[in-house]
């Protein structure tokens, strides 16, 4: 094993926590998520395999490959994040039917929203990845 491997375990634990506490909320607690959920799952899921993968094979490319769709997820979810803080302008909205993207019923641990959740992690996944790639750089 790499000297870095740890970070990429890390970065693999917090998506694999993250796909595990989303799929709870839809399925066990029956939520649907409105459509910027139904993107952040998009990037966050597969980071679940693809970091699985790396980390138990110790292969630096999936590293480089998970980078982008944690960086896009990080993006978005901080647009949502946005959007629930209300610092987002009306007319941006994007959710037209179903659950509404800029208010969440959802809170845990004294009023975090599941949308700063995601940005959080998300956000440490990017940066775990940045230093295993630093460590791990020929």
């Amino acid at each position: 094993m790499h000297k870095g491997w740890i970070w990429l375990m890390a970065a693999w634990g917090i998506a694999l926590a993250a796909t595990l506490g989303a799929l709870f909320i839809g399925e066990v607690m029956g939520m649907t998520p409105c459509l910027l959920c139904w993107y952040q799952r998009i990037f966050m899921f597969p980071l679940a395999l693809i970091l699985g993968m790396a980390a138990f094979a110790d292969d630096r490319r999936g590293a480089v490959y998970a980078l982008p769709l944690a960086l896009a997820g990080a993006a978005l979810a901080a647009y949502h994040s946005a959007l629930i803080a209300g610092w987002v302008p009306q007319w941006w909205v994007p959710c037209g039917a179903g659950p509404s993207c800029s208010e969440q019923s959802l809170e845990i641990l004294g009023g975090i929203q599941i949308p700063w959740l995601s940005l959080v992690a998300f956000l440490a996944i990017v940066n775990l990845l940045f230093v295993y790639l630093r460590k791990t750089r020929s």
